[in-house]
């Protein structure tokens, strides 16, 4: 079969590779029909990642089932189906308690288990606690493939950082990033009833339009110290107590620490690269720090119902299209920005 693989610093590339088999009796082999880069992909793309050269990359994807093991009966063949960035086993401590990212017998695709998303086919441990089903399992619609390919992740990480940082109605929230994380965190927040959403975001005015599009009211496009006094500016200098941080750089987190009000709430859930936090600055003004890695698989029924009833359109982060063979041009749109988010076209 054919995969995409990591070869080192901005070079991905399709590779044929070997055909997964079941091994475990709770498989199941998907058939991908969708898959995605993720900005998270990028860290590695650019060789910023512990991702040896050689590595299967990709931890979005929706697609078929096409074999299962003996013990697998939640999902069979021929059913459609939706996996989180993670897989989980459904029963652990961890899983039971809804922290599914933190699974015992978990792990991430390329990493603990030889097979990612970005490839032709994907052998899925724990299927039947991993892997959701669209609908009845029945093929979707090709026009809400871009909408159920979210799921997989960003939809589900920007719900989590809102739930987690108490987002309620009529609160104001600063949402730090616009990438297709901040964009899907701007419509939970516009979900959950905020009354005033201000994204903090780059100077392209795709990013500016989209998020005006799904939700935001106001969008700053400077940084730093003149982001924190346009924050004030909107607020008469009381800050908003709820920030949600989808960058995971010291700027970032630097400015989140700087628009919160004392008593207010930071919640991260971009991926912390190189991130130093002084506790005495939590401590001094009673700030909540929050978020972290988002349990995707317990987010996406819920909103799976949301998509399929047509409540929510969170695909429209999605802004180029390009077949498997074409990953090269994707992983370089997103790096440029020329893209908020490149979906991938398999077996099409």
């Amino acid at each position: 079969m054919h995969a995409v693989v990591f070869n080192g610093p901005h070079d991905v590339a399709v590779r044929e590779v070997a055909e997964p088999r079941i091994t475990d009796p709770m498989d199941a082999l998907v058939a991908v029909r969708a898959a995605a880069v993720c900005g998270s992909d990028l860290w590695t793309y650019r060789g910023m990642a512990s991702v040896a050269p050689g590595a299967r990359i990709g931890h979005e994807f929706l697609g078929q089932v096409v074999d299962t093991g003996s013990l697998t009966d939640q999902v069979r063949v021929g059913d459609w189906v939706v996996a989180p960035f993670r897989y989980s086993d459904g029963q652990c401590e961890y899983c039971r308690a809804g922290l599914t990212s933190s699974c015992t017998h978990g792990g991430f695709w390329g990493r603990e288990v030889l097979d990612a998303g970005q490839g032709e086919l994907v052998r899925v441990p724990f299927a039947d606690s991993t892997l959701v089903r669209i609908g009845d399992g029945d093929e979707p619609d090709e026009s809400m493939l871009a909408d159920l390919l979210t799921l997989s992740d960003v939809y589900p990480t920007g719900t989590h950082a809102v739930v987690k940082a108490g987002l309620d109605a009529y609160s104001s929230v600063v949402v730090i990033g616009d990438g297709a994380v901040g964009l899907s965190a701007v419509m939970a927040a516009r979900r959950a009833g905020a009354d005033e959403v201000i994204v903090l975001g780059s100077a392209h005015p795709d990013r500016r339009q989209l998020a005006l599009t799904v939700g935001a009211d106001r969008f700053i496009s400077v940084r730093g110290a003149d982001a924190v006094q346009q924050v004030a500016d909107i607020t008469h200098g009381a800050m908003v107590s709820h920030v949600v941080e989808c960058v995971g750089t010291q700027g970032s987190f630097d400015t989140a620490f700087g628009v919160v009000r004392d008593g207010g709430t930071v919640s991260y859930v971009g991926l912390p690269h190189q991130v130093s936090i002084d506790p005495a600055r939590l401590f001094m003004h009673n700030i909540t720090m929050t978020g972290g890695m988002c349990p995707a698989r317990v987010y996406m029924p819920l909103l799976m119902d949301e998509v399929l009833a047509g409540r929510s359109h969170p695909g429209r982060v999605f802004t180029a299209t390009l077949p498997l063979d074409r990953v090269g041009r994707a992983y370089e749109l997103m790096d440029r920005r020329e893209s908020i988010k490149c979906l991938l076209t398999v077996g099409a």
